[in-house]
């Protein structure tokens, strides 16, 4: 998930291991070779020659290219980083174990289990395919977006590419105007003090964190506005709200969001689902409209 912050916690200075080239290759083929497409949210045509996932559909899900797909399964390609790591465990739905094993294979310490540069976890990963065309986001406790599914990119844009202090939703809120459009500027005190006190909640669990810490020293220093709130003292986790979200394409969306949360409350799983009919409508109009933009079956270049 990149560097750590400034003030983070640091691991330990350690020999980097050796990149085992021809076990990544060979785990990462047979990985995507077991995935059917279905399970990733993109059509199973019955015209497909492979029995899995293409490595063009693997480069696309990660976000990374095919040539480079191709040179890692080949035992050709440079080391790979975290980052790019990171995007394959996701794109090949790979388990927390397996996940692990794959950064060994390549060279690196798996990622820690707490902390910026975490993962999302593998079971969230796998419930947010069951969802479909309900969007659902998993964040970690801080308010980073670790993964959406393809109905929550569509409601909301792809949340995932953030770096440095602007990976969090609460430090966006706070220092760009446009992190706040998407809200009615009567709800978005509400919102604020939301966010607020939700981060108060995580501080407390992860008292003496240098993460915690350095966003709201940082949050402090740039936004009055956090100052005022922060000052107050309040806290709440988010379990549940009812919020209204002001699309570009398919307009007003009174949403109901439900959290999910893992047993140590490190990660979560957010689900919207529409509060009304109309909002049912206009998400479903969001879901056709994004179909005609990039069609499932569409081969992929």
């Amino acid at each position: 998930m990149g560097e750590p912050l400034p003030g983070s916690a640091r691991r330990p200075p350690g020999r980097m291991k050796a990149m085992q080239r021809d076990q990544l290759a060979d785990f990462l083929r047979r990985r995507r070779e077991t995935i059917r497409p279905a399970e990733v949210g993109l059509a199973d045509s019955p015209r497909r020659r492979t029995s899995g996932l293409r490595r063009e559909e693997v480069a696309m899900l990660a976000g990374i290219s095919v040539d480079y797909v191709v040179r890692l399964e080949q035992g050709r390609s440079s080391q790979p980083s975290t980052q790019l790591l990171g995007a394959l465990a996701r794109a090949l739905r790979l388990s927390d174990d397996e996940r692990d094993h794959l950064f060994h294979l390549a060279g690196h310490r798996p990622p820690p289990a707490d902390g910026v540069a975490r993962l999302a976890r593998a079971g969230l990963i796998r419930m947010l395919d069951l969802l479909g065309d309900t969007p659902a986001v998993v964040l970690s406790d801080l308010g980073e977006v670790l993964a959406q599914n393809r109905a929550a990119r569509l409601l909301m844009d792809d949340l995932t590419g953030f770096t440095d202090y602007r990976r969090y939703l609460v430090y966006r809120w706070f220092t760009e105007p446009a992190a706040r459009a998407a809200h009615p500027p009567d709800q978005q005190e509400h919102q604020a003090r939301q966010a607020v006190a939700d981060l108060r909640a995580a501080a407390g669990r992860r008292s003496g964190d240098p993460t915690v810490a350095g966003l709201i020293e940082r949050l402090e220093a740039v936004s009055a506005d956090f100052r005022r709130l922060w000052a107050e003292h309040e806290v709440a986790v988010r379990r549940a709200n009812r919020k209204t979200l002001l699309h570009p394409r398919v307009g007003r969306l009174v949403v109901d969001c439900e959290t999910l949360f893992t047993p140590d409350q490190g990660q979560q799983l957010l689900v919207f689902t529409p509060a009304d009919a109309e909002t049912r409508e206009r998400l479903e109009l969001l879901r056709v409209l994004g179909i005609e933009e990039f069609p499932m079956d569409a081969p992929v270049r």
